[in-house]
């Protein structure tokens, strides 16, 4: 690590929720090659969280590789507005064939934040078109959708990360969290909280946002399937778009493609994300039905108001199209369930330790939620000296790793969180 200015880095440079006064200890990264990170002493680390659910496929893959280098040959970059391209249409196309027929007309952003602001944008837009002024969007609490403002305003107003930032931001409304768990009973009464709020406010709400069965940073709660039916529902009922956050789910993570469709259900707007480029590069789409897309196209503006430099990039549409042949050709269900299977031996029996208040598993997601919060910069050195990279937020220890993890290596992952709750200095137990 010598060879490296880390102290030029803990002095001047912000990482993701860091202090620049008392910054948690960055891990110098030389490369990364299938499921290792090569820090900069050489040690190879097991990399347990897919660099944020992202990189599913693991690190250098070849295909996305050249993918890059024969696109870059061509061009890395050109403006979207009044241009197209081949990488573009084609991965347009493929989106279409893995989405329900009623998901029509995409647009490319260029993160997940971004896309969740697109969507918000495209139903204030819908009700604008049709004459109305709607402004508030219903979601339920112990969500998260990003670090944007828009996508700010609908993460949970108390219990998320975000929560410094409530006299700036639009005020929303925010039902129960459902308690019926996935896997476990459904209570009809779940959804009351929702329906209530949504009844009593329809004329004012312009859309309905959620995270498809798993809440992400939020709490990685997993929800029952059935909430969500009854929410589309109800969104049908009402008439009012609903929207929703795969950005983390989607690609396989929870064992179907995306988890809507635990729920039969089909969105009105659907937001895609992180793993769409196999983690080589950042891109999101955000895909409408048509009856939304063709309200908006003949409102007051006759299209929708976004356009971000980097929308529809060359570079990140050439790979990601390549990242969904891998998905088709290494059998991605037989690879999830495979790591859903050994999660569940191997994180489940912690529900017996002192420490643990419970353990989730679903798809290649394992959630060990402790009682205490924990000490990141401790435990994170100690997972390091294992040889694992695992970031736990909280009190949460979370995995969330590449598809093409070996039986050996989960093993090792799942090995790291079970010592670490042998020491009590990695939790801040008095609190």
């Amino acid at each position: 690590m010598n060879n490296y200015d880390t102290n030029f880095d803990l002095k001047h440079i912000w990482h993701p929720y860091s202090s620049m006064c008392n910054p948690i200890t960055a891990y110098p990264v030389i490369s990364a090659k299938k499921i290792y990170l090569k820090l900069s002493n050489g040690k190879r680390i097991i990399d347990g969280m897919s660099s944020w659910w992202s990189a599913i496929h693991g690190y250098n893959n070849p295909i996305l590789n050249r993918a890059l280098k024969k696109q870059i040959n061509k061009m890395s970059h050109v403006m979207f507005g009044g241009i197209t391209h081949p990488p573009a249409i084609a991965l347009c196309k493929n989106l279409i064939l893995l989405t329900p027929k009623e998901l029509e007309c995409i647009f490319l952003a260029d993160s997940g934040s971004v896309a969740i602001e697109v969507s918000m944008k495209m139903a204030f837009q819908y009700w604008q078109s049709l004459g109305f002024v709607k402004k508030v969007f219903l979601t339920i609490k112990n969500g998260y959708h990003g670090d944007t403002f828009a996508a700010m305003s609908v993460c949970d107003p108390k219990k998320s990360m975000h929560n410094i930032y409530n006299n700036w931001l639009p005020k929303h409304l925010f039902a129960k969290s459902p308690k019926s768990k996935f896997g476990k009973k459904w209570l009809s009464e779940d959804i009351n909280s929702f329906y209530a709020l949504l009844k009593e406010n329809h004329k004012i709400i312009a859309g309905i946002i959620l995270e498809p069965i798993v809440q992400g940073v939020g709490g990685m709660n997993f929800y029952h399937p059935n909430y969500l039916y009854e929410v589309r529902l109800l969104a049908n009922s009402y008439k009012i778009p609903l929207i929703i956050d795969e950005i983390a789910t989607g690609f396989g993570r929870t064992g179907k493609l995306f988890a809507y469709e635990y729920a039969n259900i089909v969105p009105d707007i659907l937001c895609l994300g992180k793993s769409i480029t196999g983690g080589t590069m950042t891109l999101s789409a955000v895909i409408s039905t048509r009856h939304i897309a063709e309200v908006i196209s003949q409102g007051i503006c006759k299209c929708l108001m976004h356009g971000p430099t980097f929308m529809g990039n060359p570079l990140a549409c050439s790979v990601a199209n390549e990242n969904i042949k891998i998905l088709k050709k290494n059998h991605w269900q037989k690879q999830v369930k495979n790591i859903e299977k050994q999660l569940i031996y191997s994180l489940l029996p912690l529900n017996s330790h002192e420490k643990v208040y419970d353990v989730r598993v679903l798809g290649a997601i394992g959630v060990v939620e402790c009682k205490y919060i924990i000490n990141i910069k401790k435990i994170q050195k100690f997972f390091v000296s294992q040889g694992v990279w695992i970031r736990p937020f909280k009190n949460l220890i979370y995995i969330t790793p590449p598809y093409i993890i070996d039986k050996k290596s989960l093993k090792k992952l799942t090995n790291a969180i079970i010592l670490s709750l042998n020491y009590n200095d990695f939790f801040y137990i008095n609190l």
